[in-house]
This record gives structure tokens, C-alpha cells and sequence, in this order.
């Protein structure tokens, strides 16, 4: 026996209690259920239990709008972050609507009955009339891991981030953490702490960001002021982002020049800190209060830049020769992305690769009825367009409900299916992204069918366009 509601909700992290908020404030006449593949509330944040684990987007910008952060720290720790997502679900009553332990593995439409049949990996069975996918972008099981050469000869420890054991013990050891990007970068001071000494060994570097850790003007729950904080730093991240795209070259520069006036003697910026790519190709790693460079100038980290050749009993060995000894090694390679929590869909019995479909207003997929992804930002902070969606959402519904409609498509105009528009769903080079790419839904020409990661743009088109804006398709199926 199967359990109804009108919106199923599959996840219960950051975006899922905020779809949850959204769908019972302004959707009331709804019922709805969060579907959870593990016991607890937090999604990432409860995965991910690494030393340091934090935000890389500031709190106040990545908090709910309707819950102002009440913290004075831009860039919190990941049990902090943990603790205001639990909060929040317990305080307006969704808890209580979340089934834990429910991974959702398939998920199939029918026209006849418009609605989705959703099963779990136990085998138990639940149908909606609309599905909303707040499962994030990447796969929760495992992380990206490289089969390194040599590495079963080596005689200490490797660990994945995303698979942090909690006996680890790295006091007094030699760590090697190999990546560059935001896990490395607070891995290492975080590590530093205790270690012997930390280095974090990368291929390649990226563009590193010194902020400051706190604003003395925050740490209140008034919402005149949360507001206006929110907006300050909405305008500064979109302003510094669009100068570094107009003038990478100049914006290249000034992050170079603020990471080598933090740097300790005889460490060059190049080649440790001079990437390859243009500021915003890859998103910037940030260092809030200059922990990592810190310990740096503490001596109980470094930074290598090399090739891997081996693994060896006692570490590892780079293509120039240099030996890093080790104690543990720490793989920081990135993440598995996928699409919408790898749920194998099917419309009317036919199965639904994300690879052939369109994406539609950053949230729904061409020739899929009923059906929307919560996908965050990457140049900004992820909660600022998951809102963005899940309030869309509500106004669907609300709008499907007054014209007595029961289902709504996205249909790709055949303009945009004739020009064979080839741009991949996420606009970054990191190895991550690159390596999923031809697995995920495409991109169009234009708006609707483009993303266009520009909150300015997209507040107003998601919060007043139109809902019949010709791209979609609705039908009645019940009389």
C-alpha cells in the first residue's frame, strides 16, 4: 500500500527544509513529505564531518531568508550550520514530516493518473502529484577517488573527506593532503592544529580569497537588519563577480597580490598560487581570517605544486623527484556528480536520461511533467536560487490550482531544438564538473532554456514572470 501527498520532497538538507518552509506557507492547501536516505536532518551537513568542514559561501547570504543567521561568523562550521537547518525544521513543524531512512531509487510517471510513483530502497511505495528532487548535485555514498599509482604499497593511511572516520587519529603526524580546491584549503589549517606538519600537495592551484571571518555589524535575529546584510553582500558578490569576468586579467592580479602579501618568506606566489584558468572558471576558494596562510607562517603547513609519479612505502614521490614523507594522506579529489540523486525516472514507461533533456528555468526538464530539481548557484551562495526555485515552485502550484490544471511540461521549442545548442548544465572548468558533464542535462540559447547564475536577473523573472510563458505545457486529467 502506497502513502499520497500532493509534493513529495526528496531530501532533507538545506534546500529540502527550505522547500518544506516554502510549500506550507504559501502552498497550505498541499499536503507534502520529505523523503531522507539517511536518519538525520542536514544533507551535507551532515555528511560531511571532516576537521574544519565549513561554509564556503557566507552564512548570511546561504541562511534562510525567513530565518535570519543570528551569528556574527560569515563562514560557520559544519555542526554549527548542522544545528540551524535542525532548528529550523523543528520550530516550524516539519520534522515531523520527514521519513528518515527512505532513499528514493526510482521514480515513474503516469499521464493516465497524473502522478509519480516513487519507491525506496526497502521497497516502500509512495505516489505525488508533484516531485520536487532537493537531492543536490553530487552522490552521497562516495566521492570522486583516484586510483593512484603505488598506493597499496603505501604503509600508513588514506582517507577520503567524504568518508572521514571518526577514530582517525592525526596527532603528531605527517599529512599530506592532496587537492587544492575548498576541502583542501580548510582541511589543511584545520589539520595544522594537531599534526606534525600539513602539506597540501596540488596539481594545479586556485584562486584563493582572503575574507575576513566575522562582521562586527551581525550575530542578530532582526529582520530589517538581516535583510539589509543579505542585500550588502548579494551586491558584493555579484559586483565582484561580474568585474572578474569583465577584467579577468586585473581581477587575476589583485588576487594574486592579496594571497602574496599573506604568504611567509620564500614561498613564491608562482607557481603555488598563479592558476591556470581565469578567476570564476572554477570557483574561489575562501580563507576566512587567513587560517590557512596562518599556518604557513606558523611552519606546520606548506604548499607543493607537482605531479604525482608514486605512492611509496614512506609517502609520496612527484615526476621531479622531491619526496613527501607520510604518516597519513588525505585524498581531497572532488566529488561524483549526478543528476537528482541518481533516480532512475521514467515517463509513461519510458526511461529519462538527464543527458537528453533541456533544463528549464535552472530547475525543470523538458518533456517531464510534474517534476523539478532545486539546483543552487555556483558563483554565489547555493540557498539564494534554491529559494529562488522553491518558491517558483509554490507559484506553479498556486497557479495549476486556480485554472484547475493537474499537469505542467516544460516543452523545448523546436527553434531551440533545431539550433543543437551544446552548453553543459554547470558553468565551471573543475575537474569535478568536466568529469560528469556528458551525464547531465544540456542547456539552451536563451532564457528559459539558459542558465544564467545572475541573482539580479533571476529574483525578478522567477518571482513576477509569467507561469504561461509559452514554454509551458499544461493539461487537465481529472474531471
Amino acid at each position: 500500500m502506497s502513502e499520497h501527498v500532493d509534493v513529495l520532497v526528496v531530501g532533507a538538507g538545506l534546500s529540502g527544509i527550505g522547500a518544506a518552509y516554502r510549500l506550507q506557507t504559501e502552498c497550505p492547501g498541499r499536503s507534502y513529505l520529505i523523503l531522507e536516505a539517511r536518519e538525520a536532518i542536514g544533507g551535507t551537513w551532515d555528511l560531511f564531518r571532516y576537521p574544519g568542514v565549513r561554509s564556503d559561501s557566507d552564512m548570511f547570504t546561504m541562511g534562510y531568508p525567513f530565518r535570519p543567521w543570528p551569528q556574527a561568523r560569515a563562514f560557520a562550521d559544519g555542526a554549527t550550520i548542522r544545528a540551524y537547518i535542525q532548528d529550523t525544521a523543528v520550530e516550524n513543524g516539519i520534522a515531523r514530516r520527514i521519513r528518515y531512512g527512505r532513499r528514493a531509487v526510482s521514480a515513474d510517471w503516469s499521464s493516465r493518473d497524473a502522478r509519480w510513483t516513487v519507491r525506496t530502497a526497502d521497497g516502500e511505495t509512495y505516489t505525488c502529484s508533484f516531485l520536487y528532487a532537493c537531492t543536490g548535485y553530487y552522490r552521497y555514498s562516495r566521492g570522486h577517488e583516484v586510483d593512484f599509482p603505488g598506493s597499496r604499497d603505501f604503509t600508513g593511511r588514506i582517507v577520503h573527506p567524504q568518508q572521514w572516520p571518526d577514530d582517525l587519529d592525526y596527532q603528531d603526524k605527517r599529512v599530506v593532503v592532496i587537492g587544492s580546491g575548498a576541502t583542501a584549503v580548510t582541511l589543511v589549517p584545520a589539520l595544522a592544529a594537531t599534526a606534525a606538519h600539513v602539506t597540501m600537495l596540488q596539481r594545479s592551484p586556485g584562486y584563493i580569497l582572503n575574507l575576513p571571518g566575522e562582521d562586527p555589524g551581525t550575530g542578530t535575529r532582526d529582520h530589517l537588519a538581516s535583510r539589509l546584510i543579505r542585500a550588502r553582500n548579494v551586491a558584493l558578490t555579484w559586483t565582484m563577480y561580474q568585474a572578474a569576468r569583465r577584467w579577468p586579467d586585473r581581477a587575476a592580479r589583485l588576487l594574486r597580490d592579496g594571497v602574496a602579501k599573506e604568504l611567509p618568506p620564500g614561498v613564491p606566489v608562482d607557481p603555488h598560487f598563479t592558476p591556470r584558468y581565469r578567476p570564476w572558471d572554477q570557483r574561489l576558494c575562501l580563507v576566512p581570517g587567513g587560517d590557512l596562510f596562518a599556518v604557513m607562517r606558523a611552519g606546520r603547513a606548506s604548499v607543493e605544486t607537482g605531479e604525482i609519479e608514486t605512492f611509496t612505502e614512506k609517502g609520496i614521490r612527484l615526476t621531479d623527484g622531491t619526496h613527501l614523507d607520510a604518516d597519513l594522506i588525505v585524498t581531497a579529489t572532488g566529488l561524483t556528480v549526478v543528476a537528482y540523486g541518481e533516480m532512475a525516472m521514467t515517463v509513461d514507461g519510458h526511461p529519462v536520461d538527464p543527458a537528453t533533456r533541456h533544463v528549464y528555468k535552472h530547475m525543470m526538464l523538458d518533456a517531464v511533467p510534474n517534476f523539478a530539481w532545486c539546483l543552487g548557484y555556483t558563483n554565489a551562495s547555493w540557498t539564494l536560487r534554491a529559494d529562488l526555485t522553491s518558491r517558483y515552485v509554490c507559484r506553479l502550484l498556486n497557479y495549476l490550482d486556480r485554472h484547475r490544471i493537474d499537469v505542467a511540461t516544460p516543452e523545448l521549442p523546436p527553434r531551440e531544438r533545431d539550433l543543437r545548442v551544446d552548453v553543459p548544465l554547470l558553468n565551471l572548468t573543475s575537474g569535478y564538473v568536466q568529469r560528469a558533464a556528458a551525464r547531465l542535462p544540456r542547456q539552451g540559447s536563451r532564457w528559459p532554456w539558459r542558465m544564467r547564475h545572475n541573482y539580479m536577473l533571476d529574483l525578478p523573472a522567477m518571482r513576477l514572470g509569467r507561469i504561461d510563458d509559452g514554454s509551458m505545457r499544461f493539461a487537465r486529467v481529472r474531471v
